[in-house]
């Protein structure tokens, strides 16, 4: 680890991020699959003659796209901090060759055009930073799905705004209601393609973040302590930054006080001895 630099748990973002795309891709199904639902009710509306039902249909599909729409925007902020708290730390890691900047993590998924290629080359160099093995088919799957449900999805309803302009605006005859019935069995086959895509891009994208959080998560957790260090404190061999092998600690000797003479004590006075003479 290079030391000095920050880093960034992923794990708990990363499983919040993979929950809310699995929660937009199952309302962005439950859309694409309206149709056939949507047929039902205007074949009904046909054998009623029951303009009204027409408008239910319309009411359930909204009801379908609102939180749809609400999961796609968690989704999206969720992932952008996942990846940019990735990206930042695949620099402290040894050996890492990020070929783009953090920004770009936070940018490539925002500036049009650009969104097409950055997120990609930011995602696979995350992963190959991270995992140390080759991701790039996985990546590469991730993405052209991706663009597959991106791009054919903008297309599929610009067919559909077409197509709903030329229904009649208050259908009377079996020719008016058929009309209807047409528009919702046409609909269900233009919008497999981009649903299956969808499904395909948003379990790739999981597996990926999955893969990726869990393998920084142990590189960052083998690279800490999993204790406070204080000074003179003894570390256990193997901690990050110390030797293998501990080192001998030899005690220090004790100080032994130089330069005191010896002196022997007075003799005590003879028995013949005069005192004061």
């Amino acid at each position: 680890m290079t030391q000095g630099l920050p880093t960034y748990g992923v794990r708990g973002i990363g499983l919040a991020a993979s929950i809310a795309v699995g929660v937009t891709t199952l309302f962005f199904l439950l859309a694409e699959l309206f149709p056939i639902y949507g047929r039902v009710l205007v074949q009904q509306a046909a054998d009623d003659r029951d303009a009204d039902k027409l408008l239910g249909a319309v009411l359930v599909e909204l009801a379908l796209t609102v939180p749809f729409l609400l999961a796609y925007v968690t989704a999206a902020v969720l992932v952008v901090i996942w990846t940019w708290r990735a990206r930042k730390n695949t620099d402290v890691f040894p050996g890492a060759l990020p070929s783009m900047g953090a920004g770009w993590a936070i940018a490539g998924w925002l500036v049009p055009f650009v969104n097409f290629v950055v997120p990609a080359r930011v995602v696979a160099n995350i992963a190959r930073d991270s995992l140390r093995r080759g991701t790039g088919g996985l990546v590469a799957l991730w993405w052209i799905a991706w663009l597959v449900f991106s791009v054919g999805e903008r297309v599929v309803d610009m067919k559909d705004e077409v197509a709903a302009v030329r229904l009649p605006e208050s259908p009377s005859t079996d020719a008016d209601f058929q009309a209807y019935v047409d528009h919702y069995q046409q609909m269900v086959g233009r919008h497999l393609v981009p649903a299956l895509a969808c499904l395909v891009a948003a379990v790739a994208f999981i597996v990926l973040v999955q893969r990726i959080s869990a393998a920084q998560q142990d590189r960052i957790a083998r690279a800490t302590p999993a204790w406070s260090i204080v000074p003179g404190m003894q570390l256990p061999p193997g901690t990050p930054g110390m030797p293998a092998h501990p080192q001998p600690v030899t005690a220090p000797s004790p100080q032994v006080q130089a330069g005191a003479t010896p002196v022997s004590p007075p003799a005590p006075p003879g028995s013949d001895g005069t005192i004061g003479a």
